[in-house]
């Protein structure tokens, strides 16, 4: 799939536990139980986002941010799937990825952003959409590495990531801290 097929028609994943499909109007009510999560809240990635930090407590909002987020897929600026766990149908979060063009050296990286309620701030659900975003999103996107913030205090992330092969960046990432990279094989 090239990066003009999936602003297409873009494909549902499923995992071990979850899946990834595109987030639709109809998600409204479920996300807002993740986006109303403050104890979530400090662990989704806003960074560039024009100081929008996703902590949305009414329906009216969370609509705006999807009717938002599906502009964006329209206009091929980046994708948002919502997470859904497979054995309930529950919506847990979103998880965000794009192709990012820019001058410098992150030119032509993919930024997977992750947002998902606390109480699945877990390795396993991590790890099931690293899997997902390892397995697909390197030619989906036409990325030569995904980038993914991960704060310090996000020990369940930090070990998904580890275990799937992600990386400290190092260094920022334009004027950001707490980046993790995993390059393509």
């Amino acid at each position: 799939m090239t990066l003009q097929n999936i602003y297409t028609n873009c494909p549902i994943y499923k995992g071990s536990f979850i899946s990834l499909r595109q987030t639709k109007l109809e998600d409204t009510e479920g996300l807002l139980n993740c986006y109303s999560d403050e104890k979530a809240v400090p662990f989704f990635n806003s960074d560039n986002c024009n100081g929008d930090n996703f902590h949305y407590t009414t329906k009216e909002r969370m609509r705006q941010a999807i009717e938002f987020w599906n502009f964006s897929y329209i206009h091929k600026y980046f994708i948002r799937w919502t997470i859904i766990l497979n054995d309930t149908n529950e919506k847990l979060g979103t998880i965000e990825m794009f192709h990012r063009i820019a001058d410098d050296e992150f030119n032509h990286y993919g930024l997977l952003r992750i947002d998902l309620q606390s109480h699945y701030e877990t390795e396993p659900i991590i790890s099931d959409i690293l899997q997902i975003a390892n397995n697909n999103f390197f030619d989906a996107f036409d990325v030569k590495a995904i980038l993914t913030k991960a704060i310090p205090a996000a020990s369940e992330r930090i070990l998904a990531l580890t275990n799937q092969g992600y990386y400290p960046l190092g260094r920022k990432f334009m004027i950001y801290d707490d980046y993790y990279m995993l390059e393509k094989k």
